[in-house]
This record gives structure tokens, C-alpha cells and sequence, in this order.
């Protein structure tokens, strides 16, 4: 596989893991008056419209992506369901999403500083722009601490 387009299916596995998680989170806040809903939502709506698109692209590309695992997604249901059990305060959910969201922003700067000479301009800009998102959206969440 190309680099662009490995770089291209790794931020569709993240925002497609980072999607499925917050959409099970706010299932489990249903009916709860959590502060954080919002800004979880409006990271959510983020996350579905660059897995929307980097979906697309690899589509044009003639690239099946991947999905993620069905255990790493069974293994984030069950740690967000036991983490809303134990505490559901806005400062934990906060704390829990900041910390796959730090590793979410290692992981796309490994790939920038790995691939940045040799995959397009547009890839990179989008690879900046998704780890820019992430970034922001850390900064937003800590607000919740």
C-alpha cells in the first residue's frame, strides 16, 4: 500500500473507533444532565465527517479499509460502560476522553513525522488538519477537569 494511502486508512480506523466510542458513551449518559454532552456530541459530529470522508477517498483509491477490530471495539464498550458505572462526573468522562484522544494525536504525529516527505501535499493537509481537531478537542475537554 502506498504511504498515502496508509496514512489515509489509519485516520479512517481512528475516526471510525473515535465514532463508534463517543456513540456508545452518550448512550450511556442518555437521560443523565452531564455539562460535557454537547461538546462530546459536537466532537462526535467531527469525527463522523472525517470518517465519512476518508472513507470516500480510499473508495476512490480502490482501497478496502480495514475496520477496526471487533475486540477493540467490544474491549472500549465495556471500558466505557464500567467507567460510567464507577464515576459518570464530567471531570471523569473528561479525563477518559483526553486519554484516548492523546493517544489518538501520538499516533497521527508518528505517522506525520514518519510519511511527511514522501506523501502529498493534500494527504498531509488533512493529516494535520485531523490531528489539529484532535488537539482542539483536548483543550475543549479540559475544560471538564
Amino acid at each position: 500500500m502506498n504511504e498515502n494511502n496508509e496514512v489515509l486508512e489509519h485516520m479512517y480506523q481512528d475516526s471510525e473507533m473515535a465514532t463508534y466510542s463517543l456513540e456508545t458513551l452518550l448512550n450511556e449518559l442518555k437521560g443523565k444532565d452531564n455539562k460535557i454532552i454537547k461538546v462530546i456530541e459536537d466532537i462526535l459530529k467531527n469525527y463522523e465527517n472525517y470518517y465519512k470522508d476518508f472513507k470516500k477517498q480510499l473508495k476512490k483509491e480502490k482501497v478496502n479499509p480495514k475496520s477496526s477490530g471487533m475486540m477493540a471495539k467490544m474491549g472500549s464498550s465495556f471500558g466505557i460502560k464500567k467507567e460510567v458505572i464507577v464515576d459518570n462526573s464530567d471531570s471523569r468522562i473528561a479525563d477518559m476522553l483526553i486519554k484516548g484522544l492523546t493517544m489518538g494525536t501520538l499516533d497521527m504525529e508518528k505517522k506525520i513525522s514518519k510519511y511527511s516527505e514522501n506523501i502529498d501535499k493534500k494527504t498531509l493537509k488533512q493529516a494535520e488538519a485531523f490531528l489539529k481537531f484532535q488537539q482542539e478537542s483536548i483543550a475543549e475537554l479540559k475544560k471538564f477537569l
